[in-house]
């Protein structure tokens, strides 16, 4: 590639001697580099059609940028090689050529190395939006009143120089800041567009200067570094498509200091009204060009004002969600919270209870047997038996008690094998459903017809004991309203099968504490509280989680989730078992 810039350089030198022709200098001073930049902006396209995200943003403005100076050039070619007209003064192709760096100090400025692509191109994009009007608004309060409202060539051409100059400096100290705040192939992309922004500057400051002194030609000496100028950014497009790849997989790094583009359009707001009041009270232009000017940087107030607006409300949504997601964190946070102390409770508590429990159970068995044989004594009195009848039923209470609290402390896990879970939970309903003494009891079953339920690794009699604690509770519930509904629904979610026990009945007074170690909101005598604590440990046990919360509709809901089994159980057992089983109780 340098081989064959050095080369076209060479041959462009050396053509005007070789041919004198004038018509050919001329054609030759436009045309060439022309095409010069014609491929870049074809080169850029190819790269933002390639890339993605921020990346494509950068590469799209680079299209742009050079798109509006190939317009330019396109222009003087039509003028000079297929009209053979000098180019008009004032010319207004002078817009596009001075605005035309200002989408490559954009693409620069948003620092694409840098970007979160989680946060979207549409602040980026006001941001640019912004410099655009800005640059547009400085064009028109400086050079567009003298240029065509009160032509004025000699103080319109020094003006758009200087403002000329004034961007390509800002370009260069923008892709400078990039080229030290970048790394790897990002930072030999700015680097290439910081040498050709630099050289790029100084030959349109030279060539400008020889315009307005009038030795300026078509296709002489001066063309010479502009087509080198030309071929400098033709690099740059050709050298970022060969890290092209690389620029998208550099992962974004953090950002030092502070964003360049919001900074510059922060810049451009502050200095519109400064421009408003010089334009105002300071100027001695004529009243009618000071209004035009005064006019201009109002409305690029405005403008820049409303855009601003859009980016405050993108800030305030984007902070809205980040709040609510900080929000939805802090409670998983705590319920991940709840959840350790829970097992840290249950494991400090089953090692007490365990030894407890075993202490008591001798004593227990001593009192029971001696205050059964009392009452079947025949030598006591009414009163004697009443009381031996009494101290029986008690220890049978204790005997009770301490059989739960053997129950929740079991440390060893029971042996697993691959189940199901309908005819678990089928037989949990029926074992309720017969302590219901003139009770009407319906169980309906519904099936969908899908493909049938995993089985899940467990033990029979723990999972069985889990689903009778929670049936037990819930059947409890809804006799102290008087009747109601409870409905078992069984179904697969991903890798998981569900179970969820959900009642019509009064609700749960604390949630949170359900599973709690001897909490219980049930009279004195009905319960010992640790029943849910035990069919938490048997869940936890069999790698699942168990919850429960209050329905909006009213009643209470347990959710028990299992792994499933990823081996297949037998076709003509899983014919039997159903994606969905509804058990419904009335009383």
């Amino acid at each position: 590639m340098l081989v064959c810039g050095v080369g076209l350089l060479l041959a462009f030198a050396l053509a005007p001697a070789v041919f004198p022709n004038p018509s050919f200098r001329v054609a030759m001073g436009d045309l060439t580099p022309l095409l010069a930049i014609a491929a870049a902006v074809i080169v850029c396209a190819r790269n933002a059609f390639d890339s993605r995200g921020h990346t494509r943003l950068f590469w799209s403005l680079m299209t742009a940028g050079m798109a509006m100076w190939c317009f330019n050039q396109a222009y003087w070619v039509w003028f000079e090689v297929l009209v053979r007209k000098p180019v008009p003064d004032p010319y207004w192709g002078d817009v596009v050529l001075f605005l035309h760096l200002v989408p490559i100090m954009a693409a620069v400025a948003i620092r694409p190395h840098q970007a979160d692509e989680r946060e979207g191109m549409l602040h980026s994009a006001l941001n640019v939006l912004i410099l655009l009007v800005w640059w547009v608004a400085v064009y028109a309060f400086f050079v567009f009143p003298d240029e065509y409202i009160v032509t004025n060539t000699a103080l319109y051409s020094p003006r758009w120089d200087l403002l000329y100059v004034v961007e390509g400096v800002i370009l260069i100290a923008v892709s400078a800041s990039a080229f030290f705040t970048s790394s790897g192939s990002w930072r030999e992309l700015y680097r290439n567009i910081f040498f050709a922004s630099v050289f790029y500057t100084f030959v349109s400051e030279v060539m400008n200067a020889a315009f307005l002194r009038g030795v300026y030609k078509t296709g002489g000496i001066y063309d010479l570094p502009y087509l080198a100028s030309g071929l400098g950014f033709l690099w740059v497009a050709i050298a970022g498509r060969r890290c092209l790849r690389d620029t998208e997989m550099t992962p974004s790094i953090p950002r030092s200091g502070r964003p360049v583009a919001p900074l510059l359009a922060k810049l451009a707001l502050l200095s519109l009204p400064l421009m408003g009041y010089w334009a105002l009270f300071l100027s001695h232009d004529q009243p009618y060009l000071r209004q035009v000017r005064f006019a201009v940087a109002m409305g690029g107030v405005a403008l820049l004002a409303f855009v601003i607006f859009l980016q405050q409300q993108l800030l305030d949504q984007r902070l809205l969600q980040l709040l609510k997601h900080s929000h939805q964190s802090f409670d998983n946070l705590q319920r991940l919270q709840g959840r350790v102390i829970q097992q840290a409770k249950l494991a400090s508590l089953g090692e007490l209870v365990a030894l407890a429990a075993s202490e008591l159970e001798f004593p227990l068995s001593a009192i029971l047997n001696s205050s059964e044989r009392m009452a079947a004594s025949s030598n006591l009195s009414r009163e004697q038996l009443s009381n031996a009848q009494k101290i029986g039923q008690q220890a049978r209470r204790t005997r009770e008690l301490v059989s739960d609290l053997l129950s929740f402390a079991q440390q060893t896990p029971g042996e697993k094998s691959p189940l199901e879970l309908k005819p678990l939970l089928q037989r949990a309903v029926q074992m309720e459903g017969f302590k219901l003494d003139k009770k009407r009891i319906s169980l309906t079953v519904e099936s969908n017809g899908n493909a049938p339920l995993p089985r899940v690794l467990g033990n029979p009699n723990q999972l069985l004991q889990a689903f009778v604690q929670i049936v037990e509770n819930a059947v409890d519930a809804l006799q102290e309203i008087g009747g109601g509904r409870l409905q078992v629904s069984l179904w697969r979610e991903g890798k998981e099968v569900i179970v969820q026990f959900a009642d019509s009945g009064p609700g749960l007074r604390d949630p949170e504490r359900v599973f709690d170690p001897f909490y219980t909101t049930k009279p004195v005598g009905k319960g010992t509280g640790l029943g849910l604590s035990a069919t938490y440990g048997v869940i936890q046990d069999h790698k699942g989680q168990i919850t429960c919360y209050n329905r909006p509709e009213g009643g209470a809901a347990f959710e028990i989730r299992l792994p499933a089994l990823k081996i297949a159980a037998p076709l003509a057992e899983t014919a039997r078992a159903l994606k969905s089983t509804a058990a419904t109780f009335e009383i």
